[in-house]
């Protein structure tokens, strides 16, 4: 499994990308998922930080962003059209995105079946740009359980449709992440792997306290350490090199606590690969 750091992880902090790929390298890491506000940002010297990452053997393993799926039509198109340039400027061939920013119980019919249509022309030109789309596993969202996901990929029925599978979100919704996970298959383009110290401490992760500098980081913990079993997923993913994954990480103590967890995923890697019977 590719492992990639998160800009976003770095939002509050001030730290050139440049320096983030060094640490990134010098902690193994795969590649950096580039939160779209900072590839906007990065752009006037984006030949030389696709460069810079080339020759680092880091990889931009996805862009992530949001386009509108309800509103004017006008607008999704003009940010669906920015966010595949940004894309293609950065190498990279995913794209993350949210469906919607309402629960799959808060839209009727008609606007779920608006929010398809749209999502799957998002799906339709980025594929003649040869990208993915990939919608994450996540609350207030038409992707926040099983049922709704499933029904998702029937209705907007395009090969480039994928799945950003947030672990964390699928177990908060009461959905068992090996059986969804194994259920999707090939519709699985990322992962995002967090965790938390316990089930009501999951506000910590709305977006309003994320984003804040002030919010509150409570509750957030060590990859392997939390209220989510990883152990039995990680099974399933943690040995093939096609699967891609972003630690996602929004609390305080980022470069050590990314660093540590990276090691215990790799000695977890160690363990499995050396089938040793704790993991049988």
């Amino acid at each position: 499994m590719k492992l990639s750091i998160c800009t976003i992880s770095f939002r509050h902090q001030l730290v050139s990308l440049d320096h983030l790929a060094q640490w990134a390298k010098a902690n193994k890491f795969d590649g950096i998922e580039l939160w779209g506000v900072h590839a906007r940002g990065l752009m006037p010297q984006v030949e030389r930080y696709t460069t810079s990452l080339a020759e680092s053997g880091l990889a931009v393993s996805m862009l992530s962003d949001y386009i509108p799926l309800l509103g004017e039509r006008d607008e999704t198109k003009q940010k669906c059209e920015s966010v595949c340039q940004l894309a293609a400027a950065w190498q990279t061939r995913k794209i993350r995105t949210f469906a919607g920013h309402l629960g799959s119980r808060q839209v009727n019919e008609q606007e779920r079946n608006l929010m398809a249509n749209r999502l799957r022309f998002i799906c339709e030109y980025a594929a003649d740009s040869g990208l993915d789309v990939l919608v994450e596993t996540h609350p207030q969202t038409l992707a926040d359980n099983a049922e709704s996901v499933f029904r998702l990929l029937e209705q907007v029925n395009h090969p480039s449709l994928k799945i950003n599978f947030d672990t964390l979100h699928v177990w908060e919704a009461g959905d068992d992440p090996v059986d969804f996970h194994r259920q999707l298959g090939n519709s699985v383009g990322h992962y995002h792997l967090k965790n938390i110290a316990s089930r009501h401490q999951l506000s910590v992760f709305a977006p309003d306290n994320v984003y804040s500098p002030a919010g509150t980081r409570k509750g957030m913990v060590p990859l392997l350490e939390g209220a989510v079993d990883y152990h039995q997923f990680l099974l399933d993913i943690i040995t093939d090199d096609k699967k891609s994954a972003s630690l996602e990480w929004f609390g305080d103590d980022v470069k050590p606590t990314l660093a540590n967890d990276r090691i215990a995923l790799s000695n977890f890697k160690k363990d499995v690969k050396l089938d040793l019977p704790a993991f049988n």
